[in-house]
């Protein structure tokens, strides 16, 4: 049975800058060190970690949201990646939904949004 995840992370930037950084492909590859393809064009294709994370960009509001289909080979049901950004003080509350994980890949899926993606976009404002 696919699982569904929901997370909040704390990155110290603005909304604005969160958001850039991972709509960019070009900041996408400075703070996780891949080549990164990105648009912000709904119905685009996108892929991160070298090809590791692949799938459908569906709905962007520049600051406040993103909306992407990712791909886990025939899956019936689309997994879908929802992440909101809100202001809270001086830094971005991100809040994470991923609905349609499979259950074997729901470990790593979850560590690598801990550890990787989140993890790796608070290290980058905080060293830049």
């Amino acid at each position: 049975m696919p699982k569904d995840l929901k997370k909040y992370y704390t990155i110290p930037a603005t909304p604005e800058e969160v958001y850039a950084a991972i709509t960019n492909p070009v900041t996408i590859e400075l703070w996780t060190g891949e080549p990164a393809e990105m648009s912000t064009e709904p119905g685009t294709e996108f892929s991160m970690w070298d090809g590791s994370i692949s799938g459908k960009n569906l709905e962007f509001e520049p600051g406040r949201k993103i909306v992407q289909q990712w791909y886990f080979g025939e899956q019936e049901e689309p997994s879908i990646v929802t992440i909101k950004l809100h202001p809270d003080k001086h830094v971005t509350s991100a809040e994470l939904r991923h609905t349609n994980i499979p259950d074997e890949d729901y470990k790593d899926i979850s560590e690598g949004w801990d550890e990787s993606y989140f993890g790796g976009l608070a290290d980058f404002f905080l060293v830049n």
